[in-house]
């Protein structure tokens, strides 16, 4: 992932050397005025060896703040214990915990929305299949899912490695490939979802953004698909690209249910 105009050097720094590999909540971008906000959980990626809060979590949260939504950024379990369902376990706790404390923070969960990039995007994009997610853990439905240049499928040839041997280990079997691949379980209850990706992708092949759309498609779920030219991956907002302005597009699909 190289240097972005989006980039939070600061917060670059924090996520080095100061997070911990370990559940935990990034609550600065809560909106705190006394009203209730709409509510977006955001999955940074780093193929579950990192969580890049400093590209597509503090950013977009900035961002979204502008627009009067409360932002919180999760921190989940990577590396040596990122084997699954441990990300997905802290996805879970992340939403309970908005759901519990929403009083308290002021925030709209009863339309909550949840973000991921990269691997971050597989893990939101998880979290609508029945089999790895909110129906799974008894927890409301989102009501958008927005996932950026995300991993979907976990099938050699597809996927990104990395993530892959990070959250299922370099010798995982093929049920369990399957199982994790989130295109082999779109259905009807599958949260409507905005997906997005560049075509010049050398990390994630834009292909996993591309069999999530037709699945989506094919399932009759309200979905919006780009793929931006002259993209490659990592790039957060995409200020200074033909990607700026996705946030925007993402806003209005989730809240304006365009």
């Amino acid at each position: 992932m190289g240097r972005q105009p989006d980039n939070d050097k600061k917060q670059q720094i924090r996520d080095n050397f100061l997070a911990r590999n370990r559940y935990a909540l990034d609550l600065r971008f809560v909106l705190r005025d006394g009203k209730k906000h709409p509510a977006a959980i955001l999955i940074p990626g780093g193929a579950y060896r990192a969580v890049c809060s400093f590209i597509e979590g503090v950013p977009i949260a900035r961002k979204l703040n502008e627009k009067g939504i409360s932002a919180i950024i999760l921190y989940y379990r990577v590396r040596r214990k990122a084997a699954y369902p441990a990300p997905m376990d802290d996805l879970a706790r992340a939403v309970r915990e908005c759901l519990e404390k929403a009083d308290e923070l002021g925030l709209d969960m009863d339309s909550y929305s949840v973000w991921g990039a990269s691997a971050g995007g597989h893990l939101a994009g998880s979290f609508g299949t029945e089999n790895m997610g909110y129906i799974k853990y008894g927890l409301p439905k989102p009501s958008a899912l927005i996932l950026e240049y995300p991993v979907i499928s976990m099938m050699p040839g597809l996927t990104h490695g990395v993530t892959h041997d990070n959250l299922l280990g370099r010798d995982a079997t093929r049920e369990m490939e399957e199982f994790s691949s989130i295109e082999k379980h779109v259905t009807k209850n599958y949260p409507p979802t905005y997906v997005w990706c560049g075509d010049c992708d050398e990390t994630v092949p834009p292909e996993n953004t591309g069999i999530m759309a037709k699945q989506l498609e094919k399932t009759g779920v309200r979905n919006l698909c780009d793929v931006f030219p002259g993209v490659g991956h990592g790039v957060g907002p995409g200020t200074g690209t033909s990607a700026e302005g996705w946030i925007d597009t993402a806003v209005s699909f989730w809240l304006n249910k365009e």
